[in-house]
Order: C-alpha cells, then sequence, then structure tokens
C-alpha cells in the first residue's frame, strides 16, 4: 500500500512514522508512506496557498490551485483521494478495513479556516475522527493511518486481529498477565485451566457482557451502519 499525504506541517509526522509497528511496516516496505508540502504545488512566488474567504468572515480558507496541482500530480488510476473534513462520515473499524484494501491512498489534510468548496469536487471521500474540532488535519490523518497500516497484510499477526474490540459489533475480551493475584485481584480460573474450548466460550461471553455495559449502541448497530 502507498499513502500520500498532503499537508503543510511534514514535521508532525516525524516521530509517527519512525517508532513501532508503523516504522517496522515501512522499512519492510509493506507500506509506502510519503509527505508532500502543500506550499511546493504553489505558483505564488511566496508559496501562498490560503487567501481571504469571499463574503467575508474569520480565519483564512485554503485555495484550490495548489491543492488541485497537488492532487492532479499524485493521483493515478487506483487511487482514492480522502479530504479529513468535520463534516466527513465519523470513521470507524468498518471503514479501516475498507480503506486497507486500497493500493493507492491521498489524504489531504486542512489547516486554518478549511478549504475552498471546490476543492471537495476532486476528493472520493470526506473522513473525520468524531466531533471536535482540531487546529488541523494532521492528528485526524494519523488515526486513520495507524489504523489502516495495522491491517495491511503481514503487519501484525493475523491472530492479534481475530478478536479485536468493534469485530462483530462486539468490544474485545478481558487480558490477564502474570502475577496470578495482585492486592487481592485474581486472574478468573478459567483461563489457568488449559482447557481451549471452556476459555474460548469464557471469552466470547465476556465480549458480550462487557459490550454490554460499556458501548451498548454497539449491538444495536447492523452491517449497514456507518
Amino acid at each position: 500500500m502507498k499513502i500520500d499525504v498532503l499537508t503543510l506541517f511534514e514535521q508532525m509526522y516525524q516521530n509517527f512514522l519512525e517508532e513501532s509497528i508503523i516504522k517496522r511496516a515501512i522499512e519492510s516496505k509493506k507500506i509506502e508512506v510519503n509527505l508532500h508540502n502543500i506550499r511546493d504545488y504553489s505558483l505564488d512566488k511566496h508559496k501562498k496557498v490560503d487567501d481571504y474567504p469571499y463574503g467575508g468572515g474569520a480565519g483564512m480558507v485554503l485555495m484550490c490551485e495548489p491543492i488541485f496541482r497537488a492532487i492532479d500530480d499524485l493521483k493515478k488510476e487506483n487511487t482514492k483521494v480522502i479530504m479529513m473534513s468535520p463534516r466527513g462520515k465519523v470513521f470507524n473499524q468498518k471503514k479501516a478495513v475498507e480503506l486497507s484494501l486500497n493500493e493507492h491512498l491521498i489524504i489531504l489534510c486542512g489547516h486554518y479556516e478549511g478549504f475552498d468548496e471546490r476543492i471537495s469536487t476532486i476528493v472520493d471521500e470526506e473522513i473525520s475522527i468524531g466531533d471536535y474540532i482540531l487546529t488541523g488535519g494532521e492528528l485526524a490523518s494519523m488515526v486513520v493511518m495507524d489504523a489502516i497500516i495495522r491491517l495491511v497484510p503481514d503487519v501484525i499477526s493475523d491472530d492479534s486481529k481475530t478478536f479485536e474490540s468493534f469485530n462483530d459489533n462486539l468490544l474485545d475480551y478481558p487480558n490477564y498477565t502474570y502475577p496470578r493475584e495482585f492486592r487481592g485481584l485474581k486472574v478468573p480460573e478459567v483461563l489457568l485451566s488449559g482447557h481451549h474450548e471452556n476459555i474460548d466460550k469464557y471469552r466470547n461471553e465476556m465480549r458480550y457482557k462487557i459490550t454490554q455495559e460499556k458501548r451498548p449502541d454497539l449491538l444495536e448497530r447492523t452491517d449497514n451502519d456507518e
């Protein structure tokens, strides 16, 4: 998978791309991530990329031309273009799985007061990570990229994905490790039994119980829900 990120703040991604699973996925060439500064596509001698909104109002708006030029330059036949936007559909695990199947993504990160509306005509999808406002799309794009990259084949083991939270609209089962007892809190006996059928049954029951207690809204969703 190849991901091209259009941003005004490339340095924000430095630690994100150089740590843990993301770093290993890049080094093993499971994924390719390229950062592109939107200013590099400006024809203005001062590399200007924003201007005041027509009709007045607060803030600055990102201009059409540099972003159109950037996407024209990077887009291929198999590319999906995503705009990080508070008006987009809220990102979830189902969308992460869907996006992880793409060969090439362009992720467009806004800043300031937002995008010139005409930019929406050249993107395939607008995505939000929640009903709140950030200073820009960079942090949101990292959330989306992290969720997608870990789903790319061989980035993490398939076993790690089997019973994750939100699979089948259920949260994950509880996990325990050494010691068996800590401050009077004990590991459930079934997990120490070595009886795999009983362990699987316990874990499935706990997935439903925890979801019912903490996120009952998930149990009301259908496969068609976003």
